[in-house]
């Protein structure tokens, strides 16, 4: 559990930081994408995102967490990797629309509550990720 995270607008400036820093930010982020993954393999509200996915979830797993780790603030470990995200490009051949943004975050946020993320910085992390999650969107409706 993560109840020793100070909420936005402590002296922690990245959500990395916000998540144990050098000392547990890359466990906890890791922590959160194995989360998020399972509801979405496990969850029936999350089965149509789910179906976008291979049947092995290991590289998604993966490009994940380091793409999260570098966007929290943390170490660059998909762009060290893999350069540039390029995100809504490298998404563009999935139909992504308002249905798969909301089955995404419904995984993201059910897995922030299932590490006991405080509610303050399961918010903030929340408002952010949406604008990600709906820049992905290819689809109307």
């Amino acid at each position: 559990m993560l109840n020793k995270i100070e909420p936005p607008g402590s002296n922690k400036s990245t959500f990395f930081e916000l998540l144990g820093g050098e000392a547990g930010g890359v466990e906890n982020i890791r922590k959160l994408v194995e989360t998020f993954y399972d509801i979405m393999d496990s969850d029936p509200k999350a089965q149509p995102i789910r179906a976008m996915h291979p049947a092995d979830l290991s590289s998604a797993r993966e490009k994940l967490f380091m793409f999260l780790t570098g966007w929290t603030g943390g170490p660059q470990l998909y762009i060290e990797r893999y350069g540039h995200p390029f995100l809504r490009q490298r998404h563009m051949p999935f139909s992504i629309n308002e249905s798969a943004r909301d089955q995404w975050m419904y995984c993201m946020i059910k897995a922030m509550e299932q590490l006991g993320y405080q509610e303050p910085l399961m918010t903030k992390m929340a408002e952010q990720l949406y604008g990600v999650a709906d820049f992905m969107r290819n689809q109307h409706g």
